[in-house]
């Protein structure tokens, strides 16, 4: 039995595949060890997986591969690892990074280049087995180039500052009723500022036609191109492939600044999961 998780800031998709291939699905918010500690793992777990998966599940022999954002020391996979062995005493737990789950998603066992653009950004040349060049992200406070969060950064910050065009300004003022407090408490004071200033980019996405947004759009991700991608090797040979809701849904722009800096395109996924059910289960 067979237990794949692909958790990234916001939320964890689950997929239970039983003995008989049969899938199950399941989702609960993101799971991210530099916000939430192994207790609150283990209480989302109780609270939000196990009433979505069949009741025998915690008392099975399990494999468990859990994929995460913020997943990247032994430190912060041993914490999530933790939270699970709560819920999961039967299992045999795999903690790795969410660019590994979107590398195998993306790629399978061939090279390739492989980036998240979702909430946050990151990027990676695989060789068809593990990652062996990692351009950092830095985050929503120094990069996350080309992220929901880094394009609602600038939106809000231009709006603050009065550097945007009245009519996005008034836009803003009425689907929001914006306060700088407000923002400020935010992205401050309270948790998960990330996916705070990410949840703005539905606004950008949904006015794209206006000049502002569609140059801060274009901007940021030729500026993930320049920081991130064109630094690879063979940075023109391979193809890259891109999973995450912001990476799918502006998918033209993208391909068009791909074009233009000489990258070919692969696959655009708005999620890795159905990429690692087919790894896991050696289709892939």
């Amino acid at each position: 039995m067979l237990l794949i998780a692909d958790s990234g800031s916001t939320k964890t998709e689950w997929r239970l595949i039983d003995d008989k291939n049969k899938i199950y699905q399941a989702y609960t918010q993101g799971i991210n060890p530099y916000f939430v500690s192994w207790n609150d793992i283990s209480k989302i777990l109780e609270n939000e997986l196990l009433p979505a998966l069949p009741d025998f599940i915690q008392n099975e022999k399990i494999e468990i591969y859990f994929y995460g954002a913020g997943c990247s020391s032994i430190e912060k996979c041993h914490d999530v690892k933790s939270g699970i062995e709560k819920v999961f005493k039967h299992a045999h737990i795999t903690v790795e990074h969410d660019l590994l789950a979107a590398a195998r998603a993306l790629c399978g066992q061939r090279e390739g280049l492989a980036a998240i653009l979702g909430t946050g950004s990151n990027s990676c040349y695989y060789n068809g087995k593990e990652i062996v060049q990692n351009q950092p992200s830095l985050g929503f406070i120094l990069g996350d180039e080309g992220s929901g969060a880094y394009m609602g950064k600038q939106l809000i910050c231009d709006f603050l500052n009065e550097e945007m065009p009245k009519e996005i300004s008034d836009r803003i003022k009425e689907r929001f009723k914006l306060s700088k407090d407000e923002v400020l408490e935010n992205v401050y004071k309270k948790p998960f500022p990330s996916r705070y200033l990410a949840s703005f980019s539905k606004f950008i996405y949904q006015n794209l036609k206006h000049e502002y947004c569609n140059k801060l759009v274009v901007d940021a991700f030729r500026l993930f191109f320049d920081r991130h991608i064109c630094k690879y090797p063979r940075k023109g040979e391979l193809p890259l492939g891109i999973v995450g809701s912001v990476g799918f849904y502006y998918s033209n722009i993208i391909s068009r600044i791909a074009d233009e800096k000489g990258i070919p395109m692969g696959k655009i996924l708005e999620s890795p999961i159905a990429g690692l059910i087919l790894y896991h289960m050696g289709e892939e």
